[in-house]
């Protein structure tokens, strides 16, 4: 298929803006959004080039989004850049697979997976998070068994005893040694991504529209939800059926 220079040059500029902002959105660069809304060949393009950088290009509602594949460590984080940014300095795979769990029961606790929208409730506090956390990990503790050597780091007894290991501070310590510290580092992370709004005076997250977008479009299709629900432990295998973050 042969492309109109006009169409080549309106894809470029809205893939680099894409890099420099990772999303595009109707309200403020409406030509660019229109080109990429309105002609399909400009579309296409701009889809090949983030093909082509290891990227997805999405546009949910009125917001077009550039999503780095899993493994785009150059637009998106590493395992090892992620475990530096949450966890403690020396943080373990037991520390980082703790706190993806604590990221997993926040986006539970906001949505449900039904309805129109998934959403559920408009804010949390971070002590509800927190005891929230608590709660799931003892609850998966109490089944597991026969867990072997490879897969012992991934366990609920083994997350549960690194979450408990870190001290409680009742006067709101920031030490990523504390529970509360690390529930705060990894706030303070989802929120510099925009995907929470983190109300630090009042203890109070919310949710952005744009992990409300993402979560409604493309992360809670009944299948991704069940996988989220079954990793907490709340999803029973045998009644349930089957109907990624870019660096700022």
């Amino acid at each position: 298929m042969a492309y109109e220079i006009e169409d080549i040059r309106a894809s470029q500029e809205i893939f680099y803006y894409l890099l420099e902002h990772h999303e595009l959105h109707e309200e403020t660069e409406s030509s660019l959004y229109e080109a990429y809304a309105e002609n399909e060949a400009v579309q296409k393009l701009v889809k090949s080039q983030g093909e082509a950088a290891e990227s997805h290009i999405e546009r949910y509602g009125n917001v077009v989004y550039l999503i780095p594949r899993e493994d785009n460590y150059f637009l998106g984080y590493s395992k090892a850049q992620l475990k530096a940014a949450l966890c403690k300095s020396g943080g373990t795979d037991r520390d980082y697979f703790l706190s993806q769990f604590v990221i997993l029961t926040l986006l539970v606790e906001f949505y449900d997976g039904q309805g129109s929208s998934s959403k559920s409730r408009e804010f949390i506090r971070v002590g509800e998070l927190q005891n929230s956390v608590s709660a799931y990990l003892k609850e998966g503790a109490k089944d597991d068994d026969g867990q072997t050597e490879e897969n012992e780091i991934l366990s609920f007894s083994s997350m549960s005893e690194a979450y408990e290991a870190l001290r409680s501070d009742e006067r709101g310590s920031r030490a990523k040694t504390t529970k509360e510290g690390f529930l705060h580092n990894i706030l303070k992370f989802l929120e510099k991504q925009g995907l929470i709004e983190y109300v630090e005076e009042d203890e109070m997250i919310q949710t952005t529209k744009k992990l409300d977008s993402f979560m409604d479009w493309n992360l809670l299709n009944q299948n991704h939800f069940i996988r989220v629900r079954r990793a907490l432990g709340v999803e029973d295998y045998a009644k349930s059926e089957t109907v990624t973050i870019g660096k700022r």
